[in-house]
């Protein structure tokens, strides 16, 4: 790939981590090569983090009236991973998956089965594909949202077997209506059990099936592993990988050219992202700032630039409703399309009134939070903070991918001094802190910040 060097290192960091600090580009920049970066950080294995508390093994229970506010538990539970998980590609990689892999609090009503999944998706996370849609296949919360416990041989109920060939594996094209019902049949048998999922012989379709030109008496294991025999499985996963870390316009040969790495790698996930996050393509100019920030991207970003302690972290959950990516409630089983539809006129000016809370300390409705950025701290942990013009190019590279326009540039400036010349400013004089909160207010609205 090219030089590894401080804006390669931004752009990498940008897109794999939920914002970045300073702290985490010196210790990219410590390694001589984004590939020595990418294998022994982004992509290294880590302990499995604690659960959120000691529910998550408590068999659900009808009509349980804690549902709610365990899932805020669960929900704020992952926010502070993603805040604090480091340069690891971990928790956006989990993310990924609970963007593929969907399933939503609404169907999936006890919080327990929807932690159970996304430790699932933690476990396999750089692991192998295959096994991974295995285990996925007969997830207990996979199985009550599409439907795969009430899949019978006298009632075959086909919703798992579309969407696993549809949206999980193969896309719209690539199979027929007699595979899905073929599929279906194969996938009998098994349902929930407390927290765990159970295989009755008695409900499996123990016939023979014929699915994408293969006959035999199939399971669902066995079904995987056809669909993972077919070439545009590894095309579909890598686009859709390289739509979420790239360009939204996938570039199809180097599509290929994923694909590739991933088949011959027995669809080992680390084995295609560290081939993805060390090639050229990735560190193209015109990808740089090319993509819409996620509500979650946004609101994580923020606080890690800013350096804003111990937040609120049900304030982020509901931040999070409020600019559409609810976390355990995607739209529907295709996931949250992103990009564009992340901004409406709606969602634009919450995302500003989002990071003005940071800056002032207030929500939109007045309430008081219990945390903001302390405006001198964060100008003076900068070395140019009592130069201006420096300090103003400083912190547009901390906390943008792309640079703005001169034009922009000079208008932060001009916010920043607030009528006052260059030679007088300084992080002492009695208003400083004002003209601080004024600056990053204007900054955190510029377009660019939405960018990443």
């Amino acid at each position: 790939m090219q030089v590894w060097n401080a804006d390669s290192a931004r752009h990498l960091l940008a897109r794999c981590l939920f914002g970045y600090t300073r702290a985490d580009l010196a210790k990219a920049l410590s390694y001589p090569s984004a590939a020595d970066f990418v294998s022994q950080e982004l992509l290294a294995d880590r302990p499995q983090p604690a659960p959120p508390a000691s529910w998550v093994t408590e068999r659900p229970v009808a009509n349980d009236t804690m549902r709610s506010v365990r899932y805020t538990e669960l929900t704020s539970w992952w926010l502070n991973r993603m805040l604090t998980e480091g340069t690891s590609l971990r928790e956006k990689m989990v993310l990924f998956w609970h963007n593929h892999f969907v399933s939503d609090r609404a169907k999936v009503d006890y919080p327990q089965y929807m932690y159970q999944q996304n430790a699932l998706f933690r476990q396999h996370v750089f692991g192998d594909f295959r096994q991974f849609t295995k285990e996925v296949s007969i997830n207990p919360a996979m199985l009550i949202y599409l439907d795969g416990r009430q899949n019978n041989k006298n009632a075959p109920n086909e919703n798992y077997a579309r969407e696993l060939m549809e949206l999980f594996t193969m896309g719209i094209g690539n199979y027929t209506e007699t595979d899905v019902r073929q599929a279906a049949l194969a996938l009998t048998g098994w349902r929930v059990d407390g927290l765990t999922a159970v295989f009755s012989k008695a409900n499996f379709a123990d016939v023979s099936k014929t699915l994408l030109g293969r006959t035999g008496n199939f399971t669902y294991a066995d079904v995987v592993d056809i669909i993972l025999s077919k070439d545009v499985v590894a095309e579909f996963i890598c686009r859709k990988l390289y739509r979420e870390f790239v360009y939204y316009k996938p570039n199809e040969l180097f599509v290929g050219q994923m694909a590739d790495v991933f088949r011959k790698a027995s669809y080992s996930i680390r084995a295609v992202l560290q081939f993805l996050f060390t090639a050229d393509e990735f560190y193209r100019p015109e990808y740089r700032g090319a993509k819409i920030k996620s509500p979650t991207e946004l609101m994580i970003g923020a606080l890690k630039g800013l350096g804003v302690a111990a937040p609120d972290l049900v304030y982020l959950g509901d931040m999070g409703r409020v600019l559409q990516q609810y976390l355990f409630y995607p739209p529907d089983v295709a996931g949250w399309p992103g990009q564009r539809d992340w901004i409406s006129s709606n969602t634009y000016p919450a995302r500003g009134g989002y990071s003005d809370s940071l800056i002032n300390g207030r929500k939109s409705n007045g309430q008081t939070l219990p945390f903001r950025v302390n405006p001198l701290d964060f100008a003076r942990s900068f070395s140019s903070s009592e130069n201006a013009p420096l300090f103003v190019k400083d912190v547009l590279r901390a906390l943008l991918a792309v640079d703005p326009p001169a034009s922009r540039e000079k208008l932060l400036l001009d916010t920043l001094l607030d009528g006052t010349v260059v030679t007088n400013w300084s992080t002492n004089t009695p208003n400083a802190d004002a003209r601080i909160q004024k600056f990053l207010k204007a900054l955190m609205r510029l377009p660019e910040f939405q960018l990443t």
